[in-house]
């Protein structure tokens, strides 16, 4: 274990002064880098006025302003706000509502879910019902829910000399071949927009989205968008969903409409967390909220995309590099045994640790998925700090995949 004493912009500092980049947003969390002191001075003036408060029957300033900007910002028609305090709770709440809608609408027969192959989306159970990496779910497999799953519209596994987008429009051939055996009893379909993270970081073509859009509107589901790893700009556009034109469900008025009701009409929605709406953090989001206002950080972000697509182009010709792809500020490399036939590493052999460890004796954390080394930096990062990062990753793929 690395103790990590401060950090600093894009750094990371441990207890004996050593220094790491962090290539991966400590967990793709980080928007605007470590210490941030916009962000500091905004959640000490918060704990000063009030910390915490009970979000049932209360509220508080920060939580109505930040509602009202998240509002403002999201795509159109999404006009109702509901707050969890983690990613995973985000999707607990989003499959709890889609249920519960349609059970308040008469409609208790729709109680499945489809999710996409390779889709992550927290490791509570309902979110790790809905996800498909093996790794997180095989040990809970018999707690958890069971989604139908449709194949996953990843530009990587396409068929031979198909473009991004005729995978696109194939996975959805199929996704709506699903939807007609299944809509009757499905509550929604969850997807992760764009890029699916911890699944590999597979990316697809964005008519994927519009097209969902269109199915699940068709099919009368709910179309949920986990947007907790590429939303606030990871993907080049404030919201991935933008990218294709379209609103994900929640949660609209409609859907709030359905809980309205008298308390004898058992209607309401249930789901709280001891630090639902906390002060402290809503504060936090909207000073993030703030910098997007205030400095131009999507076209920075777009310059800095570019200069990593730069820097990351050579490896396209690695003889142990499958793929080379990047949606926005999020880049992947794909490492293989065989190119010609994209024959993987035995598992066993973990070559991504190989990448991981390189990284961290040369200050850079990376942190594989597998054998797919991924960069997702803090948007602070310096065009001098994405050379060093790609430097010690192209260093770590050629040490990793020798021999």
């Amino acid at each position: 274990m690395v103790p990590i004493v401060r950090g600093e912009g894009a750094w990371l500092i441990d207890a004996d002064g050593r220094r790491y980049l962090d290539g991966i947003s400590s967990w793709w969390t980080n928007l605007f880098g470590h210490a941030n002191p916009r962000i500091a001075a905004a959640l000490a003036a918060q704990a000063t006025t009030l910390e915490h408060v009970i979000f049932a029957g209360f509220t508080h300033e920060p939580a109505i302003e930040l509602a009202e900007e998240l509002v403002r910002i999201t795509p159109p028609g999404l006009n109702r706000v509901f707050y969890a305090d983690n990613g995973s709770a985000a999707i607990e709440v989003a499959l709890k509502m889609s249920f519960h809608y349609w059970l308040n609408q008469g409609h208790g027969e729709k109680t499945r879910f489809i999710a996409l192959s390779g889709s992550y989306h927290g490791e509570t159970l309902g979110a790790l019902s809905v996800s498909d990496v093996a790794l997180y779910r095989k040990t809970y497999a018999p707690l958890l829910l069971t989604p139908f799953l449709a194949p996953s519209p990843d530009a990587y596994e396409g068929e031979p000399g198909e473009s991004p987008e005729q995978t696109a429009m194939h996975r959805l051939g199929e996704m709506r071949a699903l939807l007609e055996h299944h809509a009757h009893e499905t509550c929604a379909v969850i997807i992760e927009p764009l890029v699916q993270c911890a699944g590999g970081m597979r990316m697809y073509h964005p008519s994927y989205l519009t097209g969902l859009r269109a199915l699940c509107d068709e099919f009368a589901v709910h179309f949920i968008a986990d947007e907790i790893a590429v939303g606030f700009g990871r993907t080049g556009t404030l919201f991935a969903c933008e990218q294709a034109g379209v609103s994900p469900v929640l949660t609209t008025t409609q859907i709030y409409e359905a809980f309205y009701a008298e308390y004898n009409a058992g209607k309401a929605f249930l789901h709280s967390h001891s630090y639902t709406g906390n002060p402290l953090a809503c504060r936090v989001a909207l000073e993030t909220l703030a910098i997007f206002r205030d400095e131009p950080v999507l076209e920075r972000n777009r310059q800095l995309a570019a200069h990593l697509a730069r820097r990351l182009e050579p490896l396209r010709d690695h003889p142990h590099v499958a793929d080379v792809r990047q949606t926005g500020m999020i880049a992947a490399v794909e490492l293989v045994a065989d190119k010609s036939c994209r024959r993987p590493f035995p598992p066993v052999e973990r070559r991504g640790l190989r990448v991981y460890l390189h990284g961290l004796q040369h200050g850079v954390l990376l942190r594989p998925l597998g054998d797919v080394v991924y960069f997702m930096p803090p948007y602070v990062v310096s065009e001098a700090e994405i050379d060093l990062l790609v430097d010690v990753a192209v260093a770590g793929i050629e040490h990793a995949t020798a021999g």
